[in-house]
């Protein structure tokens, strides 16, 4: 049987709820009253080869509450006169909330708005499009006011989260609402307090202006002759192993000519001893640290990762921030060359990369499209010594300084 049913009718409104039209409905003209609710009626046919079912069907809808029903008489061949329901309507909004069990629901709503109305009113647009969500928060949403109220007072303040000065707020309670804080204060705040190219809740302390854990560079210097930090010295065949934040390392004034990069730990402590270099321990896909540092722009810059298509795609990264960054030992000669490391690859990156040298590009395509294996991956840590040495030999330098 495909008539509307109860189920039926309640489901066409919890629809309403669902989008959030009904507790727009709340505050708003979102919905006209009455309104129509669809029904689907028996046809001429059921009429005669059912007629007990559409009988106990017609029961069924007239005893459905909240609902007012339009009749309609139909004079049927076989069974005469009959009066069936033709319309269901719900009058107010008031009986659709009652009629999924939603009115408790909707006071919270409307409590929600008249107190954002009075504290807030610039959050209201966000209420209106984002109901659902604001119902879920109603138990958090005089804290989350707070912080904005804070923030709005307090632009760009330069403090830890953990300084924010807010009753019932710890920092915990700001990094676990990052998404809806950042919607909720570029609402409130004004352009000037608000960085827009930070993005993102891994970005949310430099959008509004905190300030955030530093970020931290870890590099060895390879050339026993350069000057190192105070406090820092080279023991007996060890070099020294240093880790700076992000602002003190693009203070830095080395007379360094080269610069390695390397994915791997084991790689990066083995590093062999190079003629004004160093090492550096990498980020993966995030240079924004290292780019920071102005002198590092004039050093000639050595990528080393693993030949995938995920150190490819380092690589490409690295360039959008270093455009002259050259691979190292990322060829097809050091690949075929260590055919018996070959492993595999968990999952590959199969879209184009645009800063890849010709030789590189061919690389990557071998990898991306199975050429040689599928899965195909030299994990860095896998290249023979002596072949790290032998390239090492020639490798060009090209002096930078701070």
């Amino acid at each position: 049987m495909s008539w509307t049913t109860l189920a039926d009718l309640r489901a066409q409104v919890q629809r309403l709820w669902d989008r959030g039209d009904l507790l727009r409905a709340v505050v708003s003209d979102a919905i006209s009253w009455p309104l129509r609710l669809n029904l689907k009626t028996p046809s001429a046919a059921d009429l005669s080869d059912r007629f007990a079912a559409v009988r106990d069907w017609v029961r069924a809808v007239a005893d459905v509450p909240l609902v007012r029903l339009e009749w309609r008489e139909r004079n049927h061949r076989v069974q005469g006169m009959q009066r069936l329901p033709a319309a269901v309507w719900l009058d107010t909004r008031q009986d659709a909330l009652a009629l999924i069990g939603k009115v408790r629901q909707a006071q919270g709503f409307d409590a929600l708005w008249r107190q954002t109305a009075a504290t807030q009113p610039a959050l209201l647009p966000w209420l209106s499009r984002r109901p659902i969500l604001a119902l879920e928060l109603a138990g958090r949403w005089q804290h989350l006011l707070a912080v904005v109220a804070w923030l709005h007072a307090h632009p760009r303040p330069g403090v830890y989260l953990r300084q924010v000065d807010v009753p019932g707020v710890d920092s915990k309670f700001i990094e676990a609402h990052r998404g809806v804080l950042t919607e909720l204060l570029d609402l409130v705040l004004p352009p000037e307090a608000v960085e827009s190219a930070a993005s993102g809740v891994a970005q949310f302390t430099r959008r509004f202006g905190f300030l955030d854990k530093p970020v931290r560079i870890r590099f060895r210097l390879l050339d026993p002759t350069l000057p190192s930090l105070p406090g820092c010295h080279a023991w007996p065949r060890v070099l020294p192993d240093i880790t700076l934040d992000a602002t003190s390392f693009a203070a830095l004034a080395l007379p360094v000519e080269r610069v390695f990069v390397t994915e791997n730990e084991t790689n990066f402590l083995a590093f062999p001893e190079l003629a004004e270099a160093i090492v550096v321990f990498g980020a993966g896909y995030g240079w924004e640290a290292l780019s920071r540092a102005g002198w590092l722009h004039r050093c000639q810059l050595h990528y080393w990762g693993d030949i995938d298509t995920h150190g490819f795609a380092i690589l490409d990264q690295l360039r959008g921030h270093f455009p002259t960054a050259a691979s190292f030992l990322m060829d097809r000669e050091t690949l075929l060359a260590h055919r018996s490391h070959w492993g595999e690859e968990p999952e590959p990156a199969r879209h184009a990369l645009s800063r890849l040298a010709k030789d590189e590009a061919t690389v990557y395509d071998d990898l991306r499209f199975d050429r040689l294996q599928p899965r195909l991956r030299l994990e860095q840590e896998r290249v023979g010594f002596g072949w790290l040495r032998d390239r090492l030999a020639g490798v060009p330098s090209a002096r930078c300084t701070g």
